[in-house]
């Protein structure tokens, strides 16, 4: 059960940063900060958090068009150093490429990198909680334009195996996508196949919200 003293930190690329503001890194009031915390699910469920917990703290790190690489070089800084208690982590989309594989990282490099990752964070923080999010894509824009809907599912199986060798939290946001389908179209969660929209930040916030109350 979360405290006033424990310390959530969102990780990842765009779907993370949601437009967060970081001229606030360092500021008196960046803690906590709206602004800080951007208009997707880390908002949402910092939002949750904050008003049920008073004193709780709440980063949001996410940094738009990284890769695991990317991750990596700042980890030290944006994630170490801040010394969270709970750290949650959705990576992956951008490593394809795209469709253009040679600008991503490849499927081996992937799963290494995160591993070692997640090995330095555990080294450094042992008694940190991991929430370990899906990556995933709808069918719909560029994920149907540029046709890398294979190296997003190999991407997924990766990172569900890494949450259960690492016995994180396992937040399955693409099967929770897969299921919207039947209410409306996929652009109705993620404009363009990747980037969800307010109503696809929504549900992510609410799995993201279930899944890490039910541990």
């Amino acid at each position: 059960m979360l405290t006033c003293d424990d310390i959530i930190l969102f990780q990842g690329d765009s779907i993370t940063d949601a437009g967060r503001d970081r001229e606030l890194v360092g500021q008196p009031d960046y803690k906590n900060a709206a602004a800080s915390l951007g208009q997707g699910y880390p908002g949402k469920v910092g939002g949750r958090l904050l008003a049920d917990i008073p004193g709780i703290t709440v980063y949001n790190r996410g940094v738009s068009g990284n890769q695991i690489t990317d991750l990596a070089d700042r980890w030290q800084e944006d994630a170490l150093n801040l010394k969270p208690t709970v750290l949650s982590i959705l990576i992956g989309i951008n490593d394809t490429g795209w469709g253009i594989p040679e600008t991503g990282n490849s499927s081996e490099k992937f799963r290494l990198v995160y591993q070692q990752l997640l090995d330095l964070t555990k080294a450094w923080l042992p008694q940190v909680k991991l929430v370990i999010c899906e990556p995933f894509s709808t069918q719909t824009g560029a994920v149907l334009e540029l046709d890398f809907q294979k190296e997003v599912d190999e991407r997924r199986m990766i990172v569900r195996d890494l949450a259960r060798d690492y016995n994180a939290v396992w937040v399955p946001f693409h099967s929770m996508f897969e299921r919207q389908v039947n209410r409306a179209n996929a652009s109705h969660w993620a404009y363009d196949g990747v980037h969800p929209t307010a109503a696809g930040h929504q549900l992510m916030a609410d799995l993201w919200l279930q899944h890490f109350q039910a541990e």
